[in-house]
């Protein structure tokens, strides 16, 4: 049984945008046994699912409940399943059980080829939309919200949306790890954060405007955290373990002098069906995923930052021979890599006059 938006997505090839964004359901329900699968949903969305899915064509058979009687979803389920719902293995809803959420997130980390085009398509979406949204800004005239609005409506035009979209300017970029917008005026520096989802599909990015004066200034940081990036990058290579690379992460905070810096902020890991399937930190070795191990077609969006206001994060899928990054947007500028890095080279800060 899948009921959660990333589990349905997966299952469904990603079975349409949800009319609630911020649900913890799906709005169908997905039910498998060994014979058939099932899509469940309400009489509300059946005509909808059932003429823009088509889901006959992708090999389900469609049922639909009341909308106002909690108790016909699970029932509906069980009855399908031929099990009892309180025995329906699922992803966590509490008319079910057990919970093997955990099973299923490690199931879906290596995408299929359509999620891995798919993924390349949103990347670009993502990266296009912080670009153009920071291309736009005129220090001392445009807001924060003003480039906000800009990344919203490039993404919802491209049939994405996004979970997260975090824009910041000047010292609140410095101060906070999450600035978000409050309508103040950037003046020499912003910062665009995104998580864009289409298809039940997850890409993050960051990207950086500022003026020559404070790009020069923020440099030696921006240095130091690329470091950190390098590390984590290059330990994530198909065979080691979540475990190792996060390690690998702690030691090179160590490396940059800010042996502390990844407890301050969120590190990000593997991304997919879910805008971080799971999160570690160094000190996690209990952890369920520290064991999990990478593998090609695994999606990774790390998020390696220092306080001050420098910070990296793209999403990459890892490949047998080496991590391609999603996140791209044609023309926007890029420097060389560090030597010994992982990658060619890295988007850099968008130098405004």
């Amino acid at each position: 049984m899948l009921t959660s938006p990333a589990g349905v997505a997966w299952a469904t090839g990603g079975l349409g945008p949800p009319v609630d964004r911020g649900a913890r359901t799906a709005d169908a329900w997905v039910v498998v046994t060994a014979t058939s699968a099932a899509l469940v949903t309400t009489v509300v969305e059946k005509d909808r699912v059932e003429t823009e899915y088509r889901p006959q064509e992708h090999g389900f058979s469609l049922v639909a409940v009341d909308w106002f009687d909690t108790e016909q979803l699970p029932a509906a389920c069980a009855e399908i399943a031929g099990v009892a719902a309180p025995l329906l293995p699922c992803d966590g809803h509490p008319a079910l059980g057990p919970d093997v959420g955990a099973d299923l997130v490690e199931l879906r980390l290596a995408l299929c080829a359509a999620a891995r085009t798919e993924l390349r398509e949103l990347g670009s979406l993502a990266a296009s939309a912080l670009g153009d949204a920071l291309r736009s800004w005129r220090p001392g005239q445009s807001t924060d919200r003003d480039i906000q609005a800009h990344v919203a409506e490039r993404l919802e035009a491209g049939g994405a949306d996004s979970p997260v979209l975090i824009v910041g300017s000047d010292d609140r970029v410095r101060r906070f790890r999450h600035p978000l917008a409050v309508g103040e005026t950037a003046r020499e520096l912003v910062m665009a954060v995104v998580v864009a989802r289409r298809a039940g599909l997850h890409v993050a990015t960051t990207r950086f405007a500022s003026t020559r004066a404070a790009c020069v200034e923020s440099r030696e940081l921006q240095d130091r955290v690329d470091l950190v990036d390098d590390e984590v990058l290059r330990a994530t290579v198909p065979g080691a373990t979540y475990g190792h690379v996060v390690s690998a992460l702690g030691d090179a905070y160590r490396r940059a002098g800010a042996p502390d810096a990844w407890r301050q902020h969120y590190q990000g890991g593997p991304v997919g069906f879910a805008q971080r399937e799971f999160e570690l930190a160094p000190v996690g070795t209990g952890d369920r995923f520290w064991s999990t191990t990478v593998e090609p077609d695994h999606a990774v969006a790390w998020n390696p930052s220092l306080p001050g206001g420098a910070k990296c994060e793209d999403t990459y899928l890892v490949g047998v021979s080496g991590l391609t990054r999603v996140t791209e947007q044609q023309g926007w500028p890029s420097r060389p890599a560090r030597h010994g890095s992982p990658l060619d080279d890295r988007p850099a800060v968008l130098e405004m006059a």
